[in-house]
């Protein structure tokens, strides 16, 4: 199946070594357009109605993250791959946001591998979300992958996470406990910028904004939000403490 592309990147060079790229190494995609400003960009994407749009976040004028307020949402029948030379904790806000990025310079294997991700979901994700996460120092919203959806939990909501083999059990104050088809390292590598978790047992994973109690006996329990017993090892209390303490 044929997929048509536009590419909306300030840097003409940056838009011809796109074009290129995704000529030489995704099979089934067009590049229909260039265009070098978001107006431009507007404009094409009514005329071409693509099915992906390449777009920069940083352009002159307008942050690219602008792009959807052009369009109702019945006019949204593409997908957004951003292209970013933003640094690690941007990224951790697209990661968090469940939103498909390329890094500057883009590299053959991640281009390769945004196209499946937009073959498997043909999703526009949930932009607003990522537009949250990016404005903030910490992460506002994360997105929780079920068996059969994506749904947006506000961070400030759970409780902890436990590891479940493969699955991940996201404890919620507020709402029944959410099976994520994700392993419990997937969430401490996205939130590792975000000091309200911590990595407290090889089996949790807890906001220390909740830890009401520590209990030394049975090898040391942490009580969460008054109610909840939970393990931690005693190589990470220390840390765990100071971490806490913060929040007091």
């Amino acid at each position: 199946m044929n997929y048509k592309a536009i590419i909306i990147d300030d840097e003409e060079m940056a838009r011809l070594l796109l074009k290129e790229m995704v000529a030489e190494y995704t099979a089934g995609v067009v590049v229909a357009d260039t265009c070098a400003d978001l107006a431009a960009g507007v404009k094409s994407i009514r005329r071409h109605k693509p099915d992906i749009v390449f777009l920069d976040i940083e352009l002159p004028g307008h942050s690219g993250l602008e792009l959807l307020d052009f369009f109702n949402d019945d006019e949204v029948s593409f997908s957004v791959i951003f292209v970013t030379a933003y640094n690690k904790y941007a990224i951790q806000a697209f990661n968090l946001s469940a939103v498909s990025y390329l890094l500057k310079p883009v590299q053959p294997s991640a281009l390769k591998g945004a196209i499946e991700l937009f073959e498997k979901n043909r999703n526009r994700g949930n932009y607003a979300v990522l537009k949250n996460n990016l404005s903030g120092t910490s992460a506002q919203k994360i997105a929780l992958h079920t068996l059969n959806s994506i749904s947006f939990e506000e961070t400030a909501n759970i409780l902890f996470f436990e590891a479940d083999g493969a699955y991940t059990k996201v404890v919620l104050r507020n709402g029944a406990p959410v099976v994520v088809s994700r392993p419990l390292k997937y969430f401490e590598t996205i939130l590792s910028e975000c000091d309200d978790f911590y990595r407290c047992h090889k089996s949790y994973m807890v906001n220390v904004r909740y830890v009401t109690e520590y209990m030394k006996p049975n090898g040391g329990v942490l009580i969460v939000d008054k109610k909840h017993e939970i393990s931690v090892s005693n190589d990470r209390l220390d840390v765990l403490m100071k971490r806490v303490a913060q929040f007091q």
